[in-house]
């Protein structure tokens, strides 16, 4: 497969590798993103495991709560502008609480507002607007108390980050402080019981080709892993991370210390994981000049 210069551009973004490691380790796989991630992981050349955030969708994720339940939508337009309109606010608004009712986004799309479906709602604001939009994700919480956080608001319960958390208790101002958390640090898990076994089988390799690179015998290599692994799960499992609130606390010891059980939360970020095509912001207003 031909490397090109923007692969090599993107593998560096996402890792913090240099231009010849990247393009090396590109090489070395073939192309594949992911398996050049993890082979700079393993030769020492990546400063992070992480992926590009490749945003391709602006819009809003809008929240409500009602009842110890949480809905959280994610709805796309294609540029910020529309997403600040008064107009494109107030349906995301509207979706949410529809989707109070809705069991998926399935149902959502043909659930009514003001004897509308979603659907035809979204339809129509295409055609009066004219720039294209969707109802992207839709996803539902329940529990005792369920409270929801939004990261730089744009509106009242809507932003670019919206926040789910529900607790085994009553203390709201305790579940929007770790939905804060959440918003900050973006866990990939409640505990180490929900980790992907993927991710972890996966994360486990990585550290055990870093590890040999080191030449250490196989039996060392176990142990190490082990520690790993420990630090691994610790750092990407919500109660196990240190409270951005009091960071001498993990989120587990903190919640038991106000009395109360973290059950599940849930986060979405607008346009998270989706390829987001770039213009020069010249071109593109001398391509709206010319109609």
């Amino acid at each position: 497969m031909a490397i090109t210069a923007a692969m090599v551009k993107e593998l560096r973004e996402a890792t913090g590798a240099g231009m010849m490691d990247a393009k090396k380790a590109l090489t070395e796989t073939d192309g594949d993103f992911d398996a050049a991630v993890d082979w700079l992981r393993t030769k020492g050349l990546a400063k992070a495991a992480k992926k590009s955030g490749r945003t391709a969708a602006e819009g809003l994720v809008a929240v409500a709560v009602s009842a110890g339940t949480g809905v959280a939508v994610e709805v796309n337009s294609e540029t910020d502008f529309v997403a600040k309109n008064a107009e494109f606010q107030g349906m995301a608004a509207a979706i949410a609480d529809a989707a109070l009712g809705a069991a998926d986004i399935d149902a959502l799309n043909a659930t009514a507002i003001n004897g509308t479906p979603v659907a035809t709602v979204i339809t129509d604001a295409i055609a009066k607007i004219g720039e294209n939009m969707a109802l992207r994700r839709m996803t539902k919480l329940t529990g005792q108390t369920v409270v929801s956080y939004v990261h730089n608001a744009a509106a009242p319960g809507m932003g670019k980050i919206g926040v789910l958390v529900a607790i085994d208790g009553t203390d709201e101002g305790f579940a929007r402080q770790v939905a804060m958390h959440v918003a900050a640090v973006n866990p990939a898990a409640l505990n180490e019981d929900a980790v992907d076994p993927e991710m972890v089988a996966k994360e486990r390799q990585v550290q055990i080709d870093i590890a040999r690179e080191s030449g250490k015998p196989e039996a060392v290599i176990e142990k190490m892993i082990d520690g790993r692994m420990k630090k691994f799960l610790a750092d990407i499992t919500l109660v196990n991370q240190a409270f951005v609130i009091n960071p001498d606390l993990t989120v587990g010891a903190a919640a038991k210390e106000a009395g109360v059980e973290i059950t599940g939360f849930v986060r979405l970020e607008v346009g998270e994981g989706i390829e987001k095509k770039e213009e020069n912001f010249a071109e593109e207003v001398a391509k709206v000049a010319k109609g």
